[in-house]
């Protein structure tokens, strides 16, 4: 009887999982927020899109919930359908454990002056951010108790690294990567839940190309899948690439995607993997005034090749999330709205115009996304 139970949840995941992506296809399938447009995408600032409508919906799509702040959103992470974390501008970070009907500020002390672009959660009460910069404002901080004190745990005090992104294959393993240094691309790892961190040795990565950097934008530019593959997207080089290791971040290999770069602006910005070989890759140019052709590629080898998609999202987008108990269902969500896929990242359709930076879904169908103006919103049906 117990595996019979297990058997019909999973097979009641399943449908609800189609259910979910049929409706968002729809063409009435849009949430009911007011149109939003961003006049910037930049990973520092943009101009804050028009408030939408919070809290109703008439068909399935995003629900905005309050979060009363107007703190820019970039570092997600979503637990469960109740409980996700936010991190962003003036060292703000939130939690709610009700599905976003309440929020609880929960920011390190002292932190107003940080740039949280990452976060990473185990559950309700243990969490690990990211603040971004230069020199020591590059950080990394831990939560045991739900955000109520923080432990500071790494203080970056190499003026030439830039750190960007964080992951975590468990509760235990995780890693966090800055833009090059000494020509390549700089790791540290934990094997203590970020309690402590190390620099790898970096004889196992490619060199870097000039100009290459990752994009802090979505907390999407490190993301792990299983216990040991890793990958890391570039951009603002000729070329826009993805590295992939294999074994925690000692050794990489690089391939080239097939999202333009040549410009500062350009490159690949975020990356999400079903399985260790099912990937979609989103990017563009971050710049509002700039077109952002082929603006998605997909891998079926773990990133050893790339594909263009057939039918991009129409503009830039900086996040990506396959839904829950899908193999082919996705969504990106960038400043100038959310694109729906349904097989695997080859066609793309817009079903959602508000402005978003990164998304993380749950395997209980907790969908979220996060952007500027304080804007969360949870996949509501």
């Amino acid at each position: 009887m117990r595996a019979l139970g297990k058997t019909r949840r999973l097979m009641s995941l399943v449908l609800c999982g189609a259910a979910v992506t049929a409706a968002l296809a729809a063409p009435t399938a849009h949430a009911t927020s007011a149109a939003d447009t961003a006049t910037a995408a930049d990973t520092t600032s943009a101009t804050p899109a028009a408030p939408a409508t919070r809290g109703a919906h008439t068909a399935p799509g995003w629900v905005l919930t309050d979060t009363g702040t107007d703190a820019r959103f970039r570092g997600l992470a979503a637990v469960d359908r109740r409980t996700a974390w936010v991190a962003g501008s003036k060292g703000t970070v939130l939690r709610t454990t009700d599905g976003g009907r309440n929020w609880r500020t929960v920011s390190p002390p002292g932190a107003a002056d940080l740039e949280f672009r990452d976060i990473e959660a185990f559950d309700s009460r243990r969490a690990v951010v990211l603040a971004i910069g230069e020199g020591e404002a590059s950080r990394v901080l831990r939560t045991d108790d739900g955000g109520a004190t923080w432990t500071e745990s790494f203080r970056n005090t190499d003026a030439r690294a830039f750190y960007d992104c964080l992951t975590f294959f468990d509760s235990r393993h995780g890693l966090a990567m800055s833009d090059p240094v000494d020509g390549k691309f700089r790791i540290l790892s934990t094997a203590d839940g970020g309690r402590s961190w190390n620099v790898l040795p970096d004889a196992g990565m490619p060199a870097a190309q000039t100009g290459e950097a990752g994009f802090a934008a979505s907390g999407q530019c490190l993301v792990s899948s299983g216990p040991r593959d890793v990958w890391l997207t570039t951009g603002g080089a000729a070329t826009a690439r993805v590295l992939h290791s294999g074994d925690r971040g000692l050794t990489w290999t690089a391939t080239a995607s097939t999202i333009p770069a040549g410009d500062p602006a350009r490159g690949v910005f975020g990356v999400a993997f079903r399985d260790r070989t099912h990937g979609i890759a989103v990017g563009g140019d971050y710049r509002a005034d700039q077109a952002s052709p082929n603006a998605s590629a997909v891998t079926a080898d773990g990133g050893r090749r790339w594909r263009q998609s057939a039918t991009p999202p129409a503009a830039y987008r900086s996040g990506v999330a396959w839904l829950p108990h899908s193999r082919s269902a996705a969504l990106a969500v960038g400043p100038t709205g959310t694109d729906l896929t349904r097989d695997g990242g080859r066609t793309w359709r817009t079903v959602d115009t508000g402005s978003y930076d990164t998304v993380d879904c749950t395997s209980d169908f907790g969908c979220w996304a996060a952007g500027e103006r304080g804007r969360v919103a949870r996949l509501g049906f």
